[in-house]
């Protein structure tokens, strides 16, 4: 039998030895804690390098290499030179393989989880290969060891910077005599009052972050304030370290180290046991032998959940304020406005479409019955709508851009584009191919959620009967059926509605279209016409999604009581004063979506809680992790909108209110429609 010996700095609490078969042949594994006492780990040593056929030191420096600097803390010579007949390791060279291996599993396993995920290491130095690996998929990565290696409240930023820090420091930090200076540093007065000032900035830099690197002793000090929702990659994950992680409210741990009888061991150990196995000395060892035993043992890293299945993905939305009234009630504009005259305002509104994107609102809270959850940003572009189409697609692309590199700053996995600014150009293809994430513009939840409040609309208003398999007895007309939004409208009514109406001047594409329709949908009754004077006065619902650009699109006068119109077009087809003029027909702008969990988030101008169909989108997508350019372009797949209205639904996505160009009806609206509706065809 074979024995290997563990000898740790860590507490003595933890000691334990255990007898198990390997590659083979029987072992006999003892760890022995020191309790931070290097000269008691050397007597250790000391003791057991008779019986010892391999020994592995744990807890203590490793030997780190950053680039091109190879670090050997003098420490850890000291323990190695008590034993010169011993194979001797700190399990650096499995540890590398181990390491990178569970970045690049998670990545697999779960689908672009760290991209541009805000990374924190700890010990930047002790885990480069961890860094190396997640610099393929963020940007984002940040090293804290300014903050443990000397005091200094200063985040390294980027690999070059820890390799640039390394080579400056490694002649201080690596040294026997700067060691003990250090180490005497650290116990002065001024030095602990400085460590607790900064103190709170490192905890303000983990709460900030998404995934945080380190070891368990390096972790002890954050609470669930900075730690809830948190991905931890380190290891020896044993049940209390489990424990300690679902107290704290992690998220999500991704443990490198092997397993042996049931129980996490340290890299050292395994590595030591190899050596044994093979009677090679560490050095000897190279990446075959530890592929072999990897692929022979089944070792693999674990995903582990503390508080069952959670998964946080990351979202930004792009707004703008949609007139210069917004701006007016906006602090310190609002100032400006009341005290200036109106030419001011004009010239204010000029000026704030130059100005850079910046988080109007960080979005938490959102969570899906999956067990997925969200967290995201709206980005706010300064040019009113009025100023975006003054100028050309480039300014408003240059400033979408600049957003986009904002949101992958932050940690966003994919962008959507609201209001106008999903109009602007090519409606979205231009952005996303030079943008650093995927875009949607949400558009397909957009005519989805147009859709299910015209479809709610009509229920709750009475006018029309509605079958047990959700179809709508009557008729409905698309205004703009062959456009991008109006095709698609078309061809999921005709699947809805009795008979469709489809109208467009452009008679060739009309034709196409119906014979498109009349295929996926068999039994379809499809009717065209290049304009809505002849059938309009017999439909029950009415959805226009023109681009007319506030030309005339029909005359709301000779509309049914009681018809439901539905106005998907931005701009907007039928202006608020004609709406005022049929009191007895409903107007609807939007169908708002209710967002699963409890939303925190800043007004957007709709009940706490309730999103636009477009951002809704984007979160949805978000949930799913498909991080993807989804909706782009104006020509709108109609399979994508079924798609994301299923998608919705999945994860928790409700109906929430039915909007006018007055806001959110109310059952009062609902009410007063039916009754004066109702009113109108009563026989003379």
């Amino acid at each position: 039998m074979k024995t290997v010996v563990s000898i740790s700095q860590g507490s003595s609490e933890y000691d334990y030895e255990l007898e198990t078969r390997f590659l083979g042949q029987d072992f006999r594994v003892v760890r022995v804690g020191s309790d931070g006492n290097l000269d008691r780990a050397e007597a250790v040593l000391d003791s057991v390098r008779e019986q010892a056929d391999a020994i592995g030191l744990s807890m203590i420096h490793d030997h780190y290499q950053v680039g091109r600097e190879q670090l050997q803390h003098p420490d850890t010579s000291r323990l190695e030179a008590c034993v010169p007949d011993k194979p001797v390791t700190t399990g650096a060279g499995l540890r590398g393989i181990l390491q990178e291996w569970a970045v690049r599993h998670t990545q697999t396993e779960l689908g672009h989880f760290f991209d541009n995920a805000r990374v924190l290491f700890l010990n930047g130095q002790a885990g480069f290969r961890i860094a190396k690996a997640l610099s393929e998929h963020t940007d984002n990565l940040l090293f804290a060891d300014p903050y443990l290696d000397f005091g200094v409240p200063r985040l390294l930023t980027s690999l070059g910077q820890l390799e640039a820090y390394t080579k400056l420091t490694a002649p201080v930090m690596f040294s026997p005599n700067a060691v003990k200076v250090i180490e005497r540093l650290h116990r002065t007065p001024i030095y602990r009052m400085g460590e607790k000032l900064i103190s709170s900035s490192l905890h303000e830099s983990v709460r900030d972050c998404h995934v945080i690197v380190g070891a368990m002793g390096d972790l002890e000090a954050f609470t669930e304030k900075e730690l809830d929702g948190k991905t931890v990659i380190t290891s020896r994950v044993s049940e209390s370290a489990l424990d300690w992680f679902r107290s704290r409210k992690v998220a999500m741990v991704v443990d490198y180290s092997p397993w042996l009888e049931g129980r996490p061991v340290g890299v050292n150990v395994m590595e030591a046991m190899i050596s044994a196995a093979l009677s090679r000395t560490p050095e000897q060892l190279g990446a075959d032998d530890f592929l072999d035993v990897i692929d022979r043992l089944g070792v693999e890293p674990r995903i582990l959940y503390p508080n069952g299945y959670r998964r946080i993905n990351r979202f930004a939305f792009v707004i703008h304020p949609l007139s210069q009234q917004y701006l007016t009630k906006t602090p310190p504009l609002d100032w400006v406005a009341s005290v200036s005259p109106p030419g001011v305002m004009n010239l204010v509104e000029k000026a704030i479409a130059y100005t850079p994107p910046f988080v109007y609102s960080k979005v938490s809270g959102i969570q899906s019955p999956t067990g997925d959850e969200v967290e995201g940003w709206l980005i706010t572009v300064g040019g009113t709508p009025k100023e975006i189409m003054a100028h050309d697609p480039e300014f408003t692309y240059s400033r979408l851009l600049a957003a986009a590199k904002l949101a992958r700053k932050l940690g966003a996995q994919i962008m959507g584009l609201g209001a106008f600014t999903k109009v602007v150009g090519d409606a979205g293809i231009t952005v996303a191919k030079r943008a650093p994430l995927p875009i949607t513009t949400g558009n397909s939840y957009s005519a989805s959620g147009a859709l299910w409040a015209a479809h709610d609309a009509a229920r709750r208003i009475g006018r029309v009967s509605i079958g047990k398999s959700g179809k709508m007895a009557g008729k409905a007309m698309v205004v703009g059926a062959t456009g991008a939004i109006g095709s698609v409208c078309a061809r999921l009514l005709a699947k809805a509605v009795d008979e469709i109406y489809m109208v467009a001047p452009e008679a060739a594409k009309l034709l196409a279209l119906k014979e498109s329709i009349e295929l996926e949908t068999p039994g379809a009754i499809v009717h065209v016409a290049a304009t809505t004077d002849r059938d309009l006065p017999d439909m029950d619902m009415v959805v226009t999604a023109t681009s007319g650009a506030g030309k005339r699109i029909l005359d709301i006068m000779k509309v049914k009581p009681g018809c439901v119109i539905t106005d998907v077009a931005r701009p907007l087809d039928i202006p608020a004063e004609d709406v005022a003029r049929r009191p007895d027909v409903l107007v609807i702008e939007s169908g708002e979506i209710q967002l699963p969990g409890p939303v925190k988030m800043k007004d957007i101008g709709l009940p706490k809680g309730i999103a636009y169909a477009c951002l809704a989108e984007t979160i949805v997508l978000a949930l799913e992790a498909r991080f993807e350019n989804f909706t782009l372009g104006r020509n709108i797949e109609w399979e994508k909108v079924r798609e994301i209205y299923k998608l919705g639904l999945k994860h928790g996505m409700q109906l929430a209110a039915v909007s006018g160009v007055n806001g959110v009806f109310t059952e009062e609206d609902f009410e007063r429609v039916r009754a004066l509706a109702a009113e109108a065809t009563e026989p003379a």
